[in-house]
């Protein structure tokens, strides 16, 4: 299966894993993800079936979209790195039995050169709406949390917005990133959307669960406030208080883009990620978030940021992340 995209910096590369063998009853997702490589070969690569896949069903196709930058993350003090996260992630998604119903394709990624930030972003922003507005749930894989900008410009360009539903940005983070700051970073993508959405009449329907009230000053709780943002601190993130709060969220909005910033996880989770927690929302609470928001029917897109594997351990935080995307999909 042939995915027609519009240009991307780096292409797809096929996928590898463990094989057990070539039956649907034997799949993992390094065997089932489609890329332009497979499709221009004429075949599967070694190890898959040798007739491209088809879809198993009628379900909505997936693309996902590696976003390759850590200048956000460096312009603000952070630790860089997290531009080889798409990679691991792919590694870590790679050998993950295959219960999808519906296709798989990669697109390949986009890559930040040097130090513009900004044209990255607007090229990530220019593949996500074509890739939208063709039909597909979108999965992008970060990068530094400036992938939200990255993001927030291809879903606020796609048919879905323009046609007048309402979207919901939700946030699974340990800070609130509404940083007001003279350049663009990891730290201000939801202030930049919340001032994107008010030039374009919008209201921005923003919500956060998992924020440390240590790592986030003052002068951001009262940003928060000031723009409406829905918030719960990582203290109260309870499994029933988490999913009341989301669900409440959810009837508010016709259409979801939702991000996980790796943080919000306690740091024996996710060591690997520029600012571990010392806190942290436990995994079960994220996963149930993530099975509530696929069951929504609302989920148009996602992606996945923070993801540093020069500080992760044996994959730890990778292999979370994979799990989770998995999850979101199902």
């Amino acid at each position: 299966m042939s995915l027609q995209l519009p240009s991307v910096d780096a292409p797809p590369q096929p996928w590898t894993g463990r094989f057990d063998g070539d039956g649907p009853a034997h799949r993992r997702w390094w065997q089932a993800v489609n890329h332009e490589s497979q499709s221009a070969a004429g075949g599967a690569a070694a190890g898959q079936d040798e007739e491209p896949l088809v879809a198993l069903s009628s379900r909505q196709p997936v693309a996902l979209l590696g976003f390759s930058s850590d200048e956000g993350v460096r312009r603000n003090k952070g630790r860089p790195g997290a531009a080889a996260a798409p990679a691991a992630l792919r590694k870590a998604l790679g050998p993950l039995a295959f219960h999808l119903d519906r296709t798989v394709a990669d697109a390949g990624d986009v890559v930040v050169s040097g130090e513009d930030l900004e044209a990255g972003q607007e090229r990530l922003g220019q593949v996500l709406a074509e890739l939208l507005d063709a039909g597909h749930q979108t999965v992008v894989l970060g990068g530094g949390h400036e992938t939200a900008y990255a993001s927030y410009l291809g879903v606020s360009a796609s048919a879905a917005v323009h046609s007048g539903q309402r979207l919901g940005v939700l946030n699974l983070d340990a800070h609130f990133d509404l940083r007001e700051e003279p350049v663009a970073s990891s730290g201000t993508p939801f202030l930049q959307m919340a001032r994107a959405e008010a030039d374009a009449g919008r209201e921005f329907r923003y919500a956060v669960a998992g924020i440390s009230e240590p790592n986030n000053t003052r002068v951001l709780f009262d940003t928060a406030d000031k723009l409406g943002v829905r918030y719960l601190l990582d203290e109260d993130c309870d499994a029933d208080r988490t999913r009341d709060f989301v669900a409440g969220f959810l009837a508010d909005i016709d259409v979801l883009y939702l991000t996980i910033d790796l943080d919000v996880l306690p740091a024996a989770v996710a060591p690997g990620v520029s600012a571990p927690a010392a806190y942290g929302v436990e995994l079960p609470v994220i996963s149930a978030v993530c099975r509530q928001v696929a069951r929504s029917g609302k989920l148009l897109h996602l992606d996945v940021a923070e993801l540093n594997p020069a500080f992760d351990i044996d994959g730890r935080t990778a292999r979370t992340a994979a799990r989770l995307i998995d999850t979101l999909l199902r």
